[in-house]
């Protein structure tokens, strides 16, 4: 008996995982593992459609596949874009964290950090900012 192709396509492996939060979206950073033993770096942006049935959420979700020879000219573009947009604006604060709208009533967390310090980047916009 004949199998089908479909049927026997896997999906990559994933070698390492990272989510970041970012509001209503979450993005998925993930090490993939090719067939041919290369990895590359899949980044997938999740957002939760609004105005449906909450008993069965429905995502939104693109995916942007990148290639560890583009690395580095995708470091530097997005390093570029950045700090474009920090020159731009100025300082940019960190986004406030999303309460679901059946929430909002609740009373707010307390700030653990003082006022006057600074906010820095977190996570992996952090890392890609330095310098080697």
């Amino acid at each position: 008996m004949e199998t089908n192709k479909f049927e026997e396509k896997k999906e990559p492996e994933i070698v390492y995982s990272r989510s970041v939060k970012a509001g209503k979206r979450i993005y998925y950073l993930d090490v993939k593992k090719a067939r041919n033993e290369d990895l590359y770096l899949c980044i997938t942006e999740s957002k939760k459609k609004s105005g449906l049935d909450a008993e069965a959420p429905v995502f939104e979700k693109h995916k942007v596949f990148l290639y560890k020879e583009d690395f580095a000219h995708f470091k530097e573009g997005l390093q570029d874009v950045m700090s474009y947009v920090e020159q731009q604006l100025g300082t940019i604060e960190e986004r406030q964290e999303w309460v679901p709208e059946n929430q909002e009533t609740a009373a707010p967390a307390e700030e653990t950090v003082a006022e006057e310090e600074p906010k820095r980047k977190k996570g992996f916009f952090a890392r890609i900012g330095k310098k080697d």
